[in-house]
């Protein structure tokens, strides 16, 4: 009992500084995500069940069954291997979440704008192979919210499936052009401004003079699918990057969108 005493007083006399109220913190917070990431799903039993267990080791321990303590510790000795199996799940949302959170997001702002691209590329493949024209605009600098406003309101995150969908024949919104802001896809079917240039090629239809003629008027970037050629076009700046393939296409729009390039004509 004596020795009991003397830990308290000896537990009573540390001094707690910043680096310890840091550490509890940061325990805190990983409990925090660890519980948010668990609430609702299958794996708040199973974290049950590794208290329980874990609670009867220390029993085990302090009641010296040294039958019981050996197994509970064997076991306990695999917990690791079993809550990577049974957690994986889990464990992807708590580390996405962590990428979530304000103090770290820092190191991902580029990654929207690259799964931006990537859909787009993507999309604009699956269109090529169906033959189905398209016209997409990106917004850089300059707004985009006259042209946005001749369109119908979409206002959804741009994916790889919804631009698929826009621009499938049959559908209200096929005709015109999508605008998207950010990330996300505000407007359909738009009507943009056609280029007046007489030294276009006879072989660009009216999808690439509206593009062109968005390129011209602003620093947005349009991109073409080709509903006769299935051809891949990109305007901006005032031009056009005519006949790129999937790869050229990703690597063009990374320089203008990730990069931002800006090639606009005087």
């Amino acid at each position: 009992m004596s020795a009991m005493f003397a830990a308290l007083r000896e537990v009573t006399r540390l001094e707690v500084g910043v680096r310890d109220l840091v550490d509890i913190a940061l325990v805190a917070i990983l409990f925090y995500l660890l519980l948010t990431a668990v609430k609702g799903t299958r794996a708040v039993s199973m974290l049950w069940g590794i208290f329980i267990l874990t609670g009867a080791y220390l029993a085990a321990q302090f009641l010296d069954l040294i039958t019981l303590t050996a197994v509970l510790r064997e076991m306990l000795f695999y917990l690791p291997f079993v809550i990577i199996v049974l957690f994986q799940h889990e464990i992807r949302r708590i580390l996405a979440a962590i990428g979530r959170t304000p103090l770290l997001r820092w190191t991902s702002v580029l990654s929207p704008r690259q799964v931006l691209i990537n859909d787009i590329v993507l999309a604009c493949e699956t269109l090529v192979s169906h033959r189905y024209g398209a016209l997409i605009v990106v917004e850089r600098d300059e707004g985009l919210r006259t042209f946005v406003e001749t369109g119908i309101p979409i206002d959804a995150r741009l994916s790889y499936d919804l631009l698929v969908n826009i621009f499938t024949p049959g559908t209200p919104l096929h005709d015109g052009a999508a605008i998207v802001q950010g990330n996300r896809i505000v407007a359909a079917g738009c009507f943009l401004p056609l280029s007046v240039r007489a030294d276009l090629s006879t072989t660009y239809g009216s999808r690439h003079r509206a593009a062109l003629g968005i390129a011209e008027e602003t620093d947005a970037v349009a991109v073409v699918v080709s509903e006769e050629r299935g051809a891949l076009t990109v305007a901006e700046g005032g031009r056009l990057h005519a006949d790129l393939d999937r790869r050229g296409l990703r690597d063009l729009l990374l320089e203008l969108l990730l990069l931002g390039r800006t090639g606009r004509q005087a």
